[in-house]
């Protein structure tokens, strides 16, 4: 598995001749960018993996969660499209500008021609609607595209 593509927190047991070890690798770091506090915990509960550490980031703007991505570089960002004082787009393309390797699920109520037209444009990990957010486990576990 490419440590680089997901950094998962495995916990790995095996025996040795007369003790029992426990190895810890890496832990997944997921920003939530959503300014709905109620839609970023039930983003967080519903990607917490059971056999995985996750480090989660909250951001309830795209000033927050620029600045935050340059501190914490996490492994995916879920980011919404409809924020307050800017468009989700607009952070994507910041965040991208940052860190041209970065990993983008849009994440929104508004499945519109459009809106994937845009975020095809981008070049986004995946596009998921909050009303199908059982999609969004299957992307962060899956091999990245780009």
């Amino acid at each position: 598995m490419n440590k680089k593509l997901l950094r998962f927190t495995f916990q790995v047991a095996f025996r040795g001749i007369s003790s029992f070890y426990l190895i810890k690798l890496q832990t997944m770091k997921i920003m939530i960018v959503d300014d709905h506090t109620d839609m970023r915990r039930m983003l967080k509960n519903l990607i917490s993996f059971s056999d995985t550490e996750l480090e989660c980031v909250e951001c309830k703007s795209g000033e927050e969660a620029i600045s935050s991505y340059l501190s914490h570089k996490p492994n995916w960002v879920l980011m919404d499209i409809e924020l307050k004082s800017t468009s989700g787009f607009d952070v994507t393309k910041e965040i991208y500008a940052l860190d041209a390797d970065a990993k983008v699920i849009i994440v929104t109520s508004y499945d519109t021609p459009t809106f994937r037209r845009k975020a095809k444009k981008l070049n986004v990990h995946g596009f998921v609607c909050k009303d199908k957010l059982s999609d969004l486990q299957q992307l962060l576990s899956s091999p990245s595209k780009k």
